[in-house]
């Protein structure tokens, strides 16, 4: 159970939004929760009707003149562009223009084993191949050595970014990075691929016309795509790219959308996130990132399916080793239990693809709400990607440690690394020691809710009006909403089993609950329980006639008291890391032996989750989480039970012979602590 914040919107601000707009009450309700406080922020939220001047920004002027001279000259041009799906569509994007324009142009991204940005050997290679203007596109900023490098092979240097920079620029004709310190653009939260579509447009004088008709959709997916904050700028792209989609010319695309399964479908920033931002990362994943960009530049419809198949086929690898990882991961966890106790979750392997351990890495921190880090073994090498949220920065537990590391960069939320795989456990030991000096107490991973919404609210005219706050994304989350004290009639199973409908009664009104990634017999509820919902709602179109369809994105039984839970959770996790706990603590985490007949009574011989078995217990006084995993944890020493602790799953086991439960060696030493400590 992980923690839940439900908003509440200020009802006079709510109500003054609705009154002097055309939003309903519930779109009013879920921006004051937001934090909107006026009509004015109201309306600015709303209103981006056009991009900025990009003359605005610094150096753009000397990045249009380098360009247009370079055109002239039949200067030798190469757009180095990154793997991912920004650094594709920025080189897509700037290569067409440039080609268009009757430039003498190439291009060059990088291979995932090369790494991220410029490189020396990248850098001669160009050289050789007679380049004499390097143009970056999502990368550069950071390249001062190999700018140095540039500039003594005779060649020049044009960087477009969007990434921080250090506190000194690289030399170049021009640097286009909107996070400059120096910068005077109003927006500065511009993904690469939309610094590249303003560069554009700053080429054609600064009419935005024949960039946005010709790359508007490219742009709208890079924007999505790396996560970028949809406000502003950002949110006036993917408005107008998602538009283009729809009516998209391009055969790459058009191919991608049909192996998708999304052609002819209505689009939204989902669409892009789930559909086509996966397949065309995958290039880069596994294989090659020039395949997505032919497949993008690609004028040939058969030869565009091809290579839309070619995709398709890397995304299916991507994701049976994302599931490969996670099952060696659950492996080693059946077998270290402790490990999820720790602060940080850390795990490492050998030969873990590189370039999906930042998404397993994601799914941990989503399933257990704690910062993660997968390390991948190869060669006598070692690769991390770390995922982190709330005050615990990726960044600064990278920086803590770098006496080990032989590479690392990243931010708050994420960071990648290297380092000698012999230094592996050393640098498990200083992560740990890192979270457990600078943070007492780990911030919390929180869900967080928009409003409570009532059975009276959930209306297909509400939900429907919700979509005016689109297009969702980074930092403009698709609303979630509580649902609480609905009861739980039935539970269905979906996909032959591999997701799950939950069929219950909220207020008068049946409806209909969608969990994904969750069978049946894995849901910690049962039929007649009432729970509380975190979900999201949308309107859709089935058989001719609209439906609300929601979907779960986290559950309980109501009235399970949430702080008591999480404070008992973190002291089991305490004991499991044998951290000094406060001597009144362990009265109240030691299970007498009544509490403990009574607990495995309640064990099934087929299994129950650990969660729904501390539902059931609620009524019994005195209880909590750490008391009741710690009777586990006896069970399980006694052989009474059996417990997987990565689904979170206990079974009885059948017992053939009297066993006395004080005969424990845990038991006793919990006792022993306590009677010590009092």
């Amino acid at each position: 159970m992980k923690k839940w914040h439900i908003h509440q919107a200020d009802e006079n601000i709510a109500k003054k939004i609705a009154q002097g707009s055309d939003l309903s009450y519930l779109c009013a309700q879920v921006l004051s929760a937001r934090g909107i406080r006026d009509m004015q922020s109201a309306s600015d939220f709303f209103q981006c009707e056009k991009l900025e001047d990009p003359f605005r920004m610094a150096d753009m002027q000397d990045a249009v003149d380098c360009l247009n001279q370079a055109i002239a000259d039949g200067t030798r041009i190469c757009i180095y562009g990154d793997y991912d799906c920004d650094g594709v569509t920025s080189t897509v994007m700037l290569y067409s223009y440039l080609f268009e324009m009757g430039a003498n142009v190439t291009y060059r991204i990088p291979e995932r084993e090369e790494g991220y940005g410029l490189n020396p050997n990248a850098v001669q290679e160009m050289k050789d191949a007679g380049v004499e203007l390097i143009v970056t596109v999502d990368n550069g900023i950071t390249a001062i050595r190999e700018a140095e490098l540039i500039q003594s092979l005779g060649m020049r240097l044009l960087v477009t970014d969007h990434h921080q920079p250090l506190s000194e620029l690289p030399e170049a004709e021009a640097v286009v990075d909107p996070h400059r310190l120096d910068e005077t653009a109003a927006f500065r939260n511009l993904c690469g691929a939309g610094v590249v579509l303003k560069l554009i447009i700053a080429m054609e004088g600064g009419d935005d016309t024949i960039a946005m008709e010709q790359y508007g959709d490219l742009a709208a997916i890079a924007t999505v795509a790396d996560v970028v904050e949809l406000a502003g700028e950002n949110r006036w792209i993917v408005q107008q790219g998602l538009r283009l989609l729809a009516n998209t010319e391009r055969p790459g695309l058009l191919a991608l959308m049909e192996k998708s399964g999304i052609l002819g479908k209505p689009f939204s920033s989902t669409t892009i996130a789930f559909s086509l931002a996966p397949r065309i990362n995958a290039s880069g994943r596994f294989g090659s990132p020039l395949t997505a960009v032919k497949l993008l530049l690609c004028e040939d419809p058969e030869e565009a399916a091809e290579l839309a198949e070619e995709l398709d086929r890397r995304n299916q690898a991507r994701k049976e080793e994302e599931a490969e990882i996670l099952q060696q991961i659950a492996a080693q966890v059946q077998e270290h239990p402790e490990l999820l106790q720790q602060r940080v979750l850390v795990f490492a392997g050998e030969n873990w693809h590189h370039g999906v351990i930042g998404i397993a890495a994601s799914r941990l921190q989503e399933r257990f709400g704690k910062p993660t880090i997968l390390v991948t073994i190869e060669e006598g090498t070692a690769r991390g990607s770390m995922r982190s949220f709330g005050a615990f920065s990726a960044f600064r537990c990278l920086q803590a440690c770098e006496s080990v590391l032989l590479r690392y960069g990243g931010h708050p939320g994420a960071g990648g690394f290297s380092l000698p795989s012999d230094q592996v456990e050393t640098f498990q030991e200083m992560v740990q020691s890192y979270a457990r000096e600078s943070f007492p107490v780990m911030p919390e991973f929180t869900l967080e809710a928009d409003k409570l919404l009532l059975p009276e609210e959930l209306t297909l005219e509400n939900i429907a009006s919700l979509s005016v706050l689109a297009p969702f994304g980074e930092g403009n989350s698709v609303p979630v909403f509580a649902v609480c004290h609905a009861v739980l009639q039935q539970l269905l199973p979906l996909s032959n089993g591999v997701h799950t409908k939950l069929r219950v009664t909220y207020g008068t009104m049946a409806m209909d609950l969608l969990l994904f990634r969750t069978r049946p017999e894995e849901v910690q509820l049962q039929p007649g329980d009432a729970c509380d919902f975190l979900i999201t709602a949308e309107v859709t179109s089935y058989q001719g006639s609209n439906r609300i369809s929601a979907i779960v994105k986290d559950y309980r039984k109501s009235g399970t008291p949430q702080a008591k839970y999480l404070a008992a959770k973190n002291t089991y996790a305490q004991f499991c890391r044998q951290e000094p706990l406060r001597p009144a603590f362990y009265p109240a985490i030691t299970p007498v032996r009544e509490e403990l007949i009574q607990i495995y009574q309640r064990i099934p011989l087929t299994g129950i989750a650990i969660d729904t078995l501390f539902f059931q217990l609620q009524a019994m006084p005195q209880m909590n989480y750490c008391k009741l995993r710690l009777a586990l944890d006896v069970f399980s020493e006694l052989g009474l039970i059996q417990q997987d602790v990565w689904l979170e799953q206990i079974v009885r086991l059948p017992v053939k012979s009297h066993v006395d439960l004080q005969s424990s060696k845990l038991l006793q030493g919990i006792q022993q602590k306590g009677a010590m400590l009092r």
